[in-house]
Formats: structure tokens, C-alpha cells, sequence
């Protein structure tokens, strides 16, 4: 936000931004570039890191949509302050992610080259066994002594069978050793994904793996419904108290909302305070559901601070969509997400939200 930061200096807190004549002239020009940047940025993460880069895309994208001149200085100030968290951990997780599977591929790679030594190793030994019977049964044919033909034949057999029956033997070993070495590579490949479909913060899962099972769900056209969870006034507790508290009080908030729910249900961080549960049925049930689950995780939470403990006591605005046929991801996302917009507004205006 580097460069609105003129027009943040000029801005009254809680105001729409204000400067000069000539300056507003400008200025949609330059809220309209600093979005498209944001959009070219999200697009990028997604071209340098398919597996992390997605969940970026949509939250650099909400934000630009967000973006307009009628915003306050303090609006535009959150949303620089956002892209600035947001792009520090996609970055670290990216570096994490690629050393991952570097030293994954790197150990692979290894185990190939290992086993492709042993088996060359063996092939030769057991080719020169066979070339040494070869070579004793061309012998035999010039001899005239019966007794000495057979108990040359004899010997060779054994010496063949002997050979043969090594090769079988160290190619299982070798088999097996390969199986053991493949098994552990899956299952490093299995943590690391397991890894990557989590979010950082919460330990919930991620929003790109939640709507990978929403789309499934979508094309085995099987009843199901998806909720947005949204902490009411969560950007006031990160201004007033700061942002170790609002991420104690997201990861306290994600046990919770766990704790509440059933097995059958998923569970993902949606991004920044928000959340997203997918419930497998219909409509009532779900919906029964939901005010279990907003009764249980909406109420007093305590953070531990230096100075001692904060109470702040939580509401949280949740909106439900049933999936019908035909209807897309997209498509049940946007209603479940106008829903809790709905619910959001009326929360606001009953006066509910965060404090002491």
C-alpha cells in the first residue's frame, strides 16, 4: 500500500479518504492499479507453487474486490497490513514446502540408484557362474570316459541349480528392500500432503483442501450443505490488543468450533476470521446443526497475557446454503457467504461483537 500512503497521511480515522482536487483525480487510478497488482500477485503464487499458491490467489483477490476510494484510512491501512501477514506466510510456507519435497525427491532418487547397483552387482556375479558352467559342459563334449561325463554333468547341474537359486533369492531381497524403501517414501508423501492441506495458524484445514472436497461432493451429487463462520468484531480485538492475541483468540475459536462438531463434519479456516464447515445431508439437519454449534462456540474466551488474563467475549455470524442439483461450487459458496453477510449486518445492528 506504499503508494496510497500520501493518502493515508491526509486521511481522518473512520472517515472515506480526503485530499486535494487535483490528488482524487487520481486516486481511483491508483486503488484500481494497487488491486490489479494485488490480482497479478495472487496469480503468480499460484504459477510458483500450485499446492500453496491457490489459497493466496482467492485471498489476494477478495482483498482488491474489497478496494475502493470511498474507503477509509483505516480500512486501507488494514488491508495493507493483511497483504503484507498474508505474503510473509505464503512465503514461508512455500520455502518449507519445496525443501520438503526436495530432499524427498533427493531420497528417491537415492534409493533407485542404490537398488539399480545391487541388482547389476548380483546379474554379474550370477552371468560369470553361468559362464563358468558354459564353458564346462563345451568340455564335456570331448571327453570319452562315461563315468567322467556324468559326474562332470552332475556337478554342473549342481553348480547351475546353486546359481540359479542365489539369483532368486537376493533378486526377493532386493524386491523387498525396494517395496520397504517405496512404502516409506508414500508414506513421507502422505505427511507432506497432509501437511499442506492444513492451515497454519489453526491446524484446521486448509481452504484449498475444503473445496476440493466441496467439488467432489458436487459430482457425486450427493446431499450435502456448507456454513461461513465469521467472528463478529475480530478486527477490533486485533487493533485494541494486538495480533498474538486475535490469533490466540482464531486458534481457541478453531478448537472450539471442533469440539462442536460431529466426525462427519469438515472443518477449514476460510482466511483471515473467517471459517467454513461442509455438512453432509439436508437443509434441517444441518441447520439443527449449526445452532448447536453457534451456541457452544460463541460465549467468553480467555487469552493469557503478559499482564495477565483477557476476557473477550465472542459472537460469530454463520451463514448455511444448501447444495441443489446443477449448482456449482462457486455457487453455493456465494449464497452461504450472502447469508452470513445477512446474519452480519443484523449483528451489528443488535450492537454484538468483541470486548472485555
Amino acid at each position: 500500500m506504499i503508494s496510497l500512503k500520501k493518502y493515508l497521511d491526509s486521511a481522518r480515522p473512520g472517515t472515506a479518504l480526503d485530499c486535494d482536487p487535483e490528488e482524487k483525480d487520481i486516486l481511483p487510478g491508483t486503488i484500481a492499479a494497487y488491486s490489479s497488482a494485488l490480482r497479478e500477485m495472487g496469480s503468480s503464487s499460484v504459477d510458483a507453487c500450485p499446492a500453496l499458491g491457490e489459497e493466496l490467489r482467492q485471498s489476494l483477490g477478495k482483498l482488491a474486490a474489497d478496494l475502493s476510494i470511498d474507503m477509509s484510512g483505516e480500512a486501507v491501512a488494514a488491508t495493507e497490513r493483511s497483504v503484507r501477514e498474508q505474503l510473509r506466510d505464503w512465503g514461508r510456507r512455500t520455502a518449507g514446502h519445496y525443501r520438503q519435497k526436495t530432499g524427498e525427491v533427493k531420497e528417491l532418487l537415492i534409493v533407485m540408484a542404490r537398488t539399480a547397483e545391487s541388482v547389476g552387482e548380483r546379474d554379474q556375479r550370477c552371468a560369470g557362474q553361468i559362464s563358468e558352467v558354459t564353458a564346462r559342459l563345451e568340455r564335456i563334449a570331448s571327453l570319452e570316459d562315461l563315468t567322467e561325463i556324468r559326474a562332470s554333468i552332475e556337478q554342473s547341474a549342481a553348480e547351475l541349480k546353486t546359481s540359479v537359486d542365489r539369483m532368486a533369492t537376493e533378486g526377493r531381497e532386493a524386491v523387498e528392500k525396494l517395496r520397504v524403501e517405496v512404502a516409506n517414501y508414500q508414506t513421507k508423501l502422505e505427511e507432506a500432503e497432509e501437511t499442506a492441506s492444513r492451515d497454519a495458524l489453526t491446524g484446521l484445514r486448509n481452504r484449498l483442501w475444503v473445496e476440493g472436497q466441496i467439488e467432489r461432493r458436487v459430482g457425486a451429487g450427493v446431499p450435502f450443505c456448507v456454513a461461513i463462520v465469521d467472528v463478529d468484531g475480530f478486527k477490533k480485538v486485533n487493533d485494541d490488543h494486538g495480533h498474538l492475541v486475535g490469533d490466540e483468540l482464531l486458534r481457541q475459536f478453531a478448537t472450539e468450533l471442533q469440539s462442536a462438531s460431529r466426525s462427519t463434519d469438515l472443518i477449514g479456516r476460510w482466511g483471515g476470521d473467517e471459517f467454513i464447515l461442509v455438512l453432509d445431508g439436508g437443509l434441517p439437519e444441518a441447520r439443527a446443526q449449526i445452532d448447536r454449534l453457534s451456541v457452544w462456540v460463541c460465549g467468553s474466551y480467555k487469552i493469557q497475557e503478559r499482564s495477565g488474563p483477557l476476557k473477550l467475549t465472542v459472537t460469530a455470524s454463520i451463514g448455511l446454503a444448501e447444495h441443489v442439483p446443477d449448482e456449482t461450487m462457486k455457487d453455493i459458496l456465494a449464497q452461504a457467504d450472502a447469508a452470513m453477510y445477512v446474519r452480519k449486518a443484523a449483528s451489528r445492528a443488535n450492537g454484538a461483537g468483541s470486548g472485555r
